[in-house]
């Protein structure tokens, strides 16, 4: 039974619009072989806006930084996974384990993409940066991550080399907006 989701008017949806946790289910759904960057990206940006967050409440110890990234990520994480397992899936059949642990491992890229930032933090000292330093150092590679997944995301849809620089472009758009928003915040 095809995923009605999944056509309109009898053609595919793009990958963006379909549900891969639901069309998984179905013996002809196509599955991905690839990682989903789309996950880092987000991740990426989360991570920004954390550090953000926590630079406008004050200085936090650098370990204290380092587990609210780690945590945050892993909490998003979570969601997702859950939004992906129990969004429509749920209405039609409980999922097995197969599927839960293929759509932990999609999501995964969510928390990969907080730990350089998070090792940014750690390795503020070593640079001789104080907390301060450490979290635009920290935000300046979230950032950079963020363009980074963005482009290897487009890279892997198979998106022409200016949508690549597209995307590049939007992304460090999107990232300059969160270091405005903490300069603008601190002052």
């Amino acid at each position: 039974m095809r995923n009605p989701a999944a056509t309109a008017g009898g053609a595919p949806l793009p990958a963006a619009v379909r549900n891969p946790a639901t069309e998984a289910d179905e013996p002809s759904a196509p599955r991905r072989t690839h990682a989903d960057y789309t996950g880092g990206v987000y991740g990426s940006m989360l991570a920004a806006s954390v550090i953000v967050g926590a630079g406008t409440l004050g200085d936090f110890p650098r370990l204290e930084l380092m587990l609210l990234l780690l945590l945050t990520g892993v909490v998003f994480w979570i969601a997702h996974v859950h939004a992906q397992l129990f969004g429509a899936r749920l209405a039609r059949h409980p999922p097995d384990r197969a599927v839960v642990g293929r759509v932990c491992r999609e999501e995964w890229t969510i928390v990969k993409a907080a730990v350089p930032p998070a090792v940014a933090v750690g390795v503020g000292p070593v640079l001789g940066l104080d907390v301060q330093g450490g979290q635009w150092f920290a935000l300046s590679v979230a950032v950079a991550g963020q363009v980074g997944w963005s482009v290897a995301a487009a890279r892997q849809a198979g998106a022409p080399g200016r949508l690549l620089v597209l995307s590049a472009l939007v992304n460090l758009a999107l990232g300059l907006v969160i270091l405005a928003s903490k300069l603008w915040l601190k002052h």
